[in-house]
């Protein structure tokens, strides 16, 4: 299992287009922890089996929020119940770059696919998934809740927070990123920040454009496929809690089911601004868990 994880030190959170890629995949829930409701959890469609049908990025929210809706609750007329997830989630991928079309602004070149907000949303978009494995670098996928306007260090729910950042060997990306997704969009992570934290430390330290409402820790994953490594990462609302940040990574540990020898490196966003990186972390922050 070591073996997953990559020594190399490429840093900067760079995104590209591809013209080829205009339309491109969504990723979504967790059915197995979304709910206990029995018949809720579908087999998880393996990597292995991910296809290449393209799912448009024309009104894609729309289109799977109305499949949603007209599901309804019940069974009635043959229609099957509905399993909905506590938050609607936004999957986003940022489009490699052309030759000689270099974009310089990161945020151009993300892309909106598709929010999903059910179980059942999340099996009928997974299967239309491109692996990590099947993509060229440089590429992002993005994978954010639906408070997050912009999955950007700017956005207001993520500027007084950070991500975990773990870096890994090429061809082994596939089953820890599905992992991943379906340990944030089940609520693997909702003991993270009790009530007595939240209630004493949980101020933004910017509240304006901060969308009303309850929104957990956890604001999103990302993976990023570079040429010699491929890159996960999680993001949380707040970097000054450092008990927070710890029941993090030990839940990144457990639901990931990675060694205690892991590295993982830990990075506000508040000084990815400052150096323009998303991954250049000193070596004195690169922390094992433990």
């Amino acid at each position: 299992m070591a073996g997953y994880f990559s020594n190399h030190s490429q840093s900067r959170f760079l995104a590209n287009s591809n013209t080829n890629s205009q339309t491109t995949t969504a990723t979504t829930a967790q059915a197995t922890a979304a709910t206990n409701t029995p018949g809720a959890a579908r087999p998880r469609v393996p990597s292995s089996k991910h296809f290449s049908t393209f799912v448009s990025t024309s009104s894609g929210d729309e289109k799977v929020q109305g499949k949603d809706k007209s599901t309804g609750n019940g069974t009635s007329n043959g229609t099957a119940s509905v399993h909905p997830l506590r938050n609607t989630w936004v999957f986003w991928f940022r489009q490699q770059r052309a030759p000689g079309n270099k974009i310089t602004n990161y945020e151009e070149g993300i892309k909106k696919i598709s929010a999903f907000s059910s179980v059942e949303s999340f099996w009928s978009l997974w299967t239309h998934v491109h692996p990590p494995s099947s993509l060229l670098p440089t590429t992002d996928y993005l994978l954010f809740h639906s408070g997050v306007r912009r999955p950007v260090w700017e956005d207001p729910l993520n500027l007084s927070g950070g991500k975990w950042i773990i870096r890994l060997r090429k061809g082994v990306a596939d089953r820890l990123w599905e992992d991943l997704i379906l340990a944030v969009i089940g609520d693997q992570f909702d003991g993270v920040v009790d009530s007595a934290e939240a209630a004493g430390s949980h101020t933004d330290a910017n509240t304006e454009g901060v969308p009303p409402g309850e929104w957990p820790e956890i604001c999103g994953c990302t993976i990023s496929v570079r040429q010699n490594e491929d890159i996960i990462s999680l993001w949380n609302r707040h970097d000054s809690n450092a008990k927070s940040k710890e029941k993090i990574k030990e839940t990144i540990r457990r639901v990931l089911n990675l060694p205690p020898s892991t590295i993982m490196e830990y990075k506000s966003n508040n000084d990815s601004m400052q150096d323009k990186s998303s991954f250049r972390v000193n070596p004195s922050d690169r922390t094992p868990l433990s």
